[in-house]
């Protein structure tokens, strides 16, 4: 729950959302009194296993295929230390500050279940990060699913690594002095419940999740700009016709591209100009629908996961009535499986805005002049643009490739099936980007086709988006440099405050 600008956890299931308000716009976090006592009563059941000197995995034995070595004493200290130390080999360039907000507030959330048995100073440390503006650097690349991530973040609490603090990146001891935040001493299986969960991957996924919900927006708004600049023939958006199809999000779509262009007379003077059009105009409705089944699916499973506990092992009971279960909790197929999917539905966003692009450019097709630019030969227009379309489209095409069937065997034979969320989650990432850009590209395309018909013969949503676009980017009279075009539409897409939010907009009335 989100009051005063701080999320509470612990009392109630937590929504992707609330991950990206703590990641993304810096809302803090707290714990409930019922989160913390779970927190601790699993801290009790670890102490009591260490006092009694028990056999149990990563608690008083060591970890992976090393899982028969039988610890005690100050070695189950030395362990946790070791363990953040070894497992601390990402490389390449760092996550962002709010990619990794995401994933250490994805593991407070996994902590707060008392299933872990990390000791609570760990979690407040953690709590501490998000709070207080510290974040470690954690390089982006070297997770089958889990362990790297983490186990950068856990360094930085003991003092190791490096982390940012008031923009600056310095050594994370220095960071967290600077902070006020004190420095740990893990114990036992302290450092096991940092590194041996998936809030790499569900945290990424919940900030890929926000980014897709608003590029489906996005994508009709272009799309049905578009489809006015091309003539298209609105019988292909018919209510009946689309209700035939039992996709729910087809009708949806088909809903707010009929909104959309409700009031256009560029579409009411060409009724009939041609019996149907070319696909990537015609089937706007069920591609997109289709993305958008595959988000709500992918939404529905990071929520499942958010609301696990992703541990191994795990503590059940209490201290006087205790079972720790040895599974595989941290698997994360059903994330990764659908974090796989997503990207392939992102990509058919990002292709079909291509092809429709391509279109608009092409004179044969559109009956505009050719390249959208008046004076064609001299000029080239906005040609190139669709070059680069075009190459973000066929890189999305090997993005989207599955990551959860590329395996390998680690540690000895004992991990040898694994999900490769977490690539699959930064794979996504990218492919946003690039269909954001591809987007980007089809709304400066569509709004310069729009530019060849009078203001007052536009649909009033596709007249709203076209407005909003021209307070940063004029229209194209004669060549110029449109890198800065591409990047300021693209910005203006994936701003979290857009026409989407204006007060009495057409954009803001669709789903």
């Amino acid at each position: 729950m989100t009051k005063n600008n701080r999320l509470y956890i612990g009392d109630a299931p937590v929504h992707w959302k609330d991950v990206v308000q703590v990641s993304r716009h810096q809302s803090e976090l707290a714990l409930s009194q019922t989160a913390w006592d779970c927190i601790r009563n699993a801290r009790a059941i670890v102490d009591h296993i260490v006092t009694r000197n028990e056999k149990a995995y990563g608690i008083t034995t060591g970890l992976g295929a090393l899982c028969d070595q039988v610890l005690s004493g100050e070695q189950l200290n030395r362990l946790s230390v070791n363990t953040l130390r070894s497992h601390a080999c990402g490389i390449g360039s760092p996550l962002t500050t709010e990619q990794t907000r995401a994933i250490i507030c994805a593991a407070i959330i996994n902590f707060s279940h008392g299933k872990s048995g990390v000791h609570p100073d760990i979690v407040q440390a953690l709590i501490d990060l998000l709070n207080k503006g510290v974040t470690p650097y954690v390089p982006a690349r070297g997770s089958v699913g889990y362990l790297t991530h983490m186990a950068h973040i856990g360094l930085c609490l003991i003092g190791e690594g490096k982390a940012t603090f008031e923009g600056a990146l310095v050594p994370a001891d220095k960071a967290l002095e600077q902070a006020g935040i004190s420095m740990i001493t893990p114990g036992a299986k302290d450092g096991l419940c940092l590194v041996s969960s998936v809030p790499c991957m569900t945290g990424l996924a919940c900030l890929a999740l926000d980014e897709s919900e608003r590029l489906f927006k996005w994508a009709d708004i272009i799309a049905a700009m578009s489809f006015e600049a091309h003539k298209g023939q609105i019988d292909a958006f018919d209510r009946d016709a689309l209700n035939l199809k039992k996709n729910p999000n087809t009708s949806v779509v088909g809903n707010n591209l009929r909104l959309l262009l409700q009031d256009s007379t560029v579409i009411a003077r060409h009724k009939g100009l041609r019996t149907q059009d070319a696909l990537s105009m015609r089937s706007i409705p069920q591609v997109h629908g289709a993305c958008r089944d595959q988000f709500d699916h992918t939404a529905t499973l990071v929520q499942h996961e958010l609301n696990s506990v992703s541990d191994n092992p795990v503590l059940i009971g209490t201290a006087e009535d205790y079972r720790i279960v040895s599974s595989a909790n941290p698997h994360g197929e059903s994330v990764a499986l659908a974090l796989d999917g997503l990207k392939i539905a992102i990509s058919e966003l990002g292709g079909i805005s291509e092809r429709r692009l391509d279109r608009l450019l092409n004179p044969l097709v559109s009956g505009l002049p050719a390249f959208l630019v008046r004076e064609p030969g001299v000029n080239s227009g906005l040609m190139i643009t669709q070059y680069t379309a075009a190459s973000l489209a066929s890189e999305n095409k090997q993005l989207s490739q599955p990551s959860v069937v590329d395996n390998f065997v680690t540690s000895a034979l004992q991990e040898d099936h694994l999900s490769f969320g977490t690539p699959a989650a930064l794979q996504l990432l990218h492919i946003l980007d690039n269909s954001r850009h591809i987007l980007a590209i089809e709304y400066l395309c569509a709004a310069q086709a729009l530019s060849f018909y009078g203001e007052d013969e536009l649909a009033s949503g596709t007249r709203e988006a076209l407005t909003e676009l021209r307070y940063i980017v004029p229209v194209l009279e004669e060549d110029r440099f449109l890198a800065p075009d591409i990047e300021q539409a693209c910005a203006l897409i994936k701003a979290g405050k857009s026409i989407h939010d204006r007060e009495g907009s057409i954009a803001g009335k669709i789903r």
